[in-house]
């Protein structure tokens, strides 16, 4: 089938205007005879259920966790991005439409990228006016902080922990539907199949996750907002419940999935200390704003430090390597994360890496905490000659601005972040390609849309920081509550969907089958014996640097262990009741067929861009090389039964307002 992306015609600057100028309304009366079902209640499935409430629709809202309130949006750090301009840096719309794409390598669409710039203003609003308690300037003004790949400051935050404070937010305005019954909420229910009836999307297979009963649910329309598959790597700064379950599900009913292998390694985590762990920890891209990265510029400092001869206080300025700020003197260590990344492993690959495994370098507050005592003393009129006063002033500065991430290393870490600096590594993290979807947020299963992260329509190759809160809000607040009204305007006299169809009785067998499957299977090894070997192929083959070879020995590997899988694994338990072995195991099933079609993804594309650096493409200095001629499109595989025989259908994306370039940050 040809894909249909639906951009809407006229200038870039007008297309979202006059596109919700004409499009089909359908008026509160009727609203209150139409059923929207969304899978996830993040920040962008929990703006949309609020808000779709709010409208007059019945919503039914679908989340794993006990409470909503518990989503992974939850543990967001930095900042939310939004072009009002607030500093007078010369930001505007047009300036973060442009910073968007160019951060993503020029692999994103423009029309969504340029709306998302567009309502990102009437988020701040919206959000303070649910008492976010987003942070203030002396004067009581909104306050601003800079993150990667901009020259300006737009990002609005809450200390370190934004992404809980506007889950907040959403959480209290779903609240209110709750109370008023517009919202049925289902915790605790996972879902696990989506249902098709006469090619549109009506319907979801639940498991309740308590009790083990399986359940099917009707709408006229079904929201995935279910996040991304950054576990797919098994080790990522995603909660370990995060999975892609219902992104692939509607993928194998017919959604397109585009390009997987667009994942976002994130520069600034706490490095892998071993075996032991399930997940990595983020520290906010934020501190990139106070600390600078380096690592020893000899390799007899950083093997030293290695072996605890020298600790990183003993170097001095001159032994010191600001690498990002030597190789990037105009972006310095605001660099995309992408860049910051490959920049890490080069320099640890290079044997400068500073903890016991070779692979941390180190984010160091020193010269912060001194500016910002300096200029506390003179504002205080106190002595400027007092070192011991400088520090102290200093450090609360940076504690009010980041304390919560100090307190966090610390206690992971047990080192005393304010003194000795951190020590970062990159790990995956946020995952830029999903469900496609065209203009109206819609898969390629009419009726079944994709908001958030599970869709792949605004970061391209490569996502900015603080810009997936954004996405979210920018999806269930200002966008998807047009789109869907045009979907369901000739819905209005349907009644409500029987879920005895045929189709539904189809689909909640086929879940039992596989319940029964897994529950049956006499195997020898864990969920998380067949997980880790997933994860280790991924990050060894299809992590950040990848390779013809590897990624072929990837596809062959992730088939062969999907086979073994299914033959050896073993799920204690039962199915008639909580059982959390069960679901890792739909959801590691899941997993090991997207990986699959991740390094075939990564494969197919021989060029390097943002977030997928092919060695084989790569400039003299070291950077992502693209191909604009080849593979200026989006890649969206359509599933045919295997992940090795999906189908490549291909989006070409034109550039008609900014101009392509190979990216620069110098």
């Amino acid at each position: 089938m040809a894909l249909d992306s639906k951009i809407p015609s006229g200038p870039i600057s007008d297309k979202w205007t006059n596109y919700k100028d004409h499009i089909n309304l359908v008026n509160p009366a009727n609203k209150r005879n139409l059923d929207v079902i969304i899978v996830g209640t993040g920040l962008a499935g929990g703006s949309a259920a609020a808000t779709l409430a709010e409208l007059g629709y019945n919503v039914k809202a679908f989340c794993f966790q006990d409470s909503p309130r518990r989503a992974h949006s939850i543990a967001a750090q930095g900042g939310i991005n939004a072009a009002k301009n607030y500093q007078g840096d010369g930001d505007s719309t047009f300036r973060l439409f442009y910073d968007t794409v160019k951060g993503g390598d020029y692999r994103a669409r423009e029309a969504n990228v340029h709306r998302l710039a567009e309502v990102s203003s009437n988020i701040i609003d919206q959000c303070v006016a649910q008492g976010v308690p987003l942070a203030r300037e002396y004067g009581g003004l909104l306050d601003n902080r800079s993150f990667g790949g901009t020259l300006v400051s737009r990002t609005f935050y809450a200390k370190g922990q934004t992404g809980q404070q506007l889950l907040l937010g959403a959480y209290s305005a779903m609240n209110r539907q709750i109370g008023r019954g517009k919202i049925k909420m289902h915790n605790r229910h996972e879902m696990l199949d989506l249902v098709v009836v006469n090619g549109k999307a009506r319907g979801i297979i639940a498991r309740n996750l308590v009790t083990g009963e399986i359940e099917r649910h009707s709408a006229h329309a079904v929201v995935i907002a279910s996040g991304g598959y950054g576990n797919v790597f098994f080790l990522s700064t995603n909660a370990m419940g995060s999975n892609a379950t219902a992104a692939w599900k509607i993928h194998k009913k017919g959604a397109f999935f585009a390009n997987p292998c667009y994942t976002q390694i994130h520069p600034t985590c706490i490095p892998v200390s071993g075996d032991h762990q399930s997940k990595l920890t983020l520290m906010s891209e934020s501190l990139r704003n106070d600390g600078r990265i380096w690592v020893p510029a000899k390799l007899e400092d950083a093997k030293a430090i290695r072996e605890g001869k020298k600790k990183p206080t003993d170097l001095s300025e001159a032994e010191r390597d600001y690498y990002l700020e030597r190789r990037y003197p105009a972006f310095g260590n605001l660099v995309p994360r992408d860049v910051a990344s490959r920049a890490a492993k080069e320099r640890c690959d290079a044997g400068f890496g500073i903890n016991k495994t070779g692979e941390a370098v180190y984010l160091d507050f020193a010269a912060a905490i001194q500016r910002y005592g300096k200029e506390q003393v003179y504002v205080k009129g106190l002595d400027a000659n007092d070192t011991k006063l400088i520090i102290k002033l200093g450090t609360e500065v940076v504690a009010n601005k980041y304390g919560n991430l100090f307190q966090m290393y610390e206690k992971i870490v047990d080192e005393n972040p304010y003194s000795t600096p951190m020590m970062i590594y990159p790990a995956v993290h946020y995952t830029m390609g999903g469900t496609w979807v065209d203009y109206n947020l819609q898969t390629t299963i009419p009726g079944c849309f994709s908001i958030g992260e599970s869709n792949f329509s605004d970061h391209g190759a490569n996502r900015l920081g603080a810009s997936a809160l954004m996405q979210g809000l920018a999806d269930g607040y200002f966008v998807l509550p047009y789109t869907i009204g045009d979907y369901l305007s000739p819905d209005i006299k349907m009644g409500t969907i029987s879920t005895d169809l045929p189709e539904f009785v189809a689909a909640e067998k086929a879940v039992k089958d596989q319940i029964e499957k897994f529950i049956n299977n006499k195997g020898t090894h864990s969920v998380d014996y067949f997980h880790k070997k997933l994860g280790k192929i991924m990050w060894d083959k299809v992590g950040m640097a990848r390779n013809a070879k590897g990624l072929n020995e990837a596809i062959v590997e992730i088939a062969a262990l999907r086979e073994e899988f299914y033959k050896e694994v073993k799920v204690p338990g039962d199915a008639n009741g909580l059982n959390q072995e069960l679901e890792k195991a739909t959801r590691v099933a899941d997993f090991l067929e997207l990986g699959e079609l991740f390094a075939k993804d990564a494969l197919h594309r021989n060029e390097s861009c943002g977030g997928h650096f092919r060695e084989e493409y790569q400039t003299e200095e070291g950077e992502a090389q693209r191909d604009d001629e080849n593979f200026a499109y989006v890649a969206a595989w359509e599933y045919t039964g295997k992940p090795s025989e999906a189908v490549l259908h291909k989006e070409p994306l034109v550039f008609d307002n900014v101009k392509l370039v190979q990216r620069s940050y110098k």
